[in-house]
């Protein structure tokens, strides 16, 4: 593979979709509500919001491999550190480019939107680094699931509304909701198939505390309850039934979650848990739309 490509793959593309699915439930919402679309302003939003989460996946795959969690006994896809194509130095450095330019672009943002934009872009990055470095790391943790809830649902969410209407509405918290419970869902997966290394590593998450019968559950009731959107918002926002156009596939997933035994086959299951995350953000987008 060429160098270029060997960087796409290390910024784990298939899962930046966590990143778009919230821009485009909280500037849709906010097209809804005010019929306001300040397009370099989401355009800017999701630079920042893709940049984070690239940083994120970057600094995660360096020190994953320097604590020694990514092995060759390792069920996901190949990481750049652990497959040698770059040193844990350059995928650092990499990760610390990410960070530095959403923080550039967070300037503007807080230039558009104010102090609340300064705090949402501080504590974002803040926990990106947190997520994998430190001496707690969050994905080390059972609060990784809670941290993607809050930062690619609340956070996102939330702010890519704020920022093109300078408020907060009770739609925008129940959307932000049911994004980052299917943003949760697709990390969900990611540690119900790495439980047997991330436990030989000592890397102790939710599956880990919940057990994969629990775990089970709750992808369930991640990928379900986000369907129930359409009720909260029936008043104001008919046309967010249209998610329940999702809801098929959101059936079969958790069906063939509970099914699956492979560890490698739950690469596919974690990229379409990605995908539908996706669809029902672009379905709400053009319900709001109608």
């Amino acid at each position: 593979m060429s160098r270029f490509r060997r960087w796409v793959l290390a910024a784990r593309p298939k899962t930046l979709t966590i990143s778009l699915s919230s821009i485009i439930a909280g500037t849709a919402l906010a097209w809804a509500d005010y019929r306001v679309l300040d397009w370099p302003t989401a355009i800017a939003t999701l630079a920042a919001a893709l940049l984070i989460q690239i940083g994120t996946n970057l600094y995660n795959d360096a020190i994953d491999f320097e604590r020694g969690t990514d092995t060759p006994a390792r069920l996901g896809p190949e990481r750049a550190t652990a497959q040698g194509w770059f040193s844990a130095a350059e995928v650092k450095r990499a990760a610390h480019t990410c960070f530095g330019l959403a923080f550039l672009i967070g300037i503007y943002l807080t230039w558009v939107g104010g102090w609340p934009i300064v705090a949402i872009g501080l504590l974002s990055l803040v926990a990106g680094y947190a997520y994998t470095a430190g001496p707690r790391p969050i994905a080390y943790s059972a609060q990784g699931e809670l941290f993607v809830f809050l930062f690619f649902g609340l956070a996102a969410v939330l702010g890519s509304y704020y920022l093109q209407t300078r408020s907060i509405s009770a739609g925008a918290l129940f959307t932000a909701c049911a994004i980052g419970a299917l943003a949760a869902a697709v990390l969900l997966v990611n540690n119900y198939r790495d439980l047997d290394t991330d436990e030989k590593a000592d890397k102790l998450t939710l599956v880990h505390s919940l057990g994969r019968r629990g775990s089970r559950v709750l992808y369930r009731l991640l990928l379900l309850l986000p369907f129930g959107l359409p009720l909260l918002l029936q008043g104001p926002s008919p046309g967010a039934w249209l998610v329940l156009a999702a809801l098929p596939y959101a059936l079969w997933l958790q069906f063939r979650f509970g099914r699956e035994t492979s560890g490698p086959a739950f690469n596919q299951t974690l990229a379409a848990t990605a995908r539908l995350q996706l669809f029902y953000s672009l379905l709400l987008a053009l319900g709001l739309a109608i």
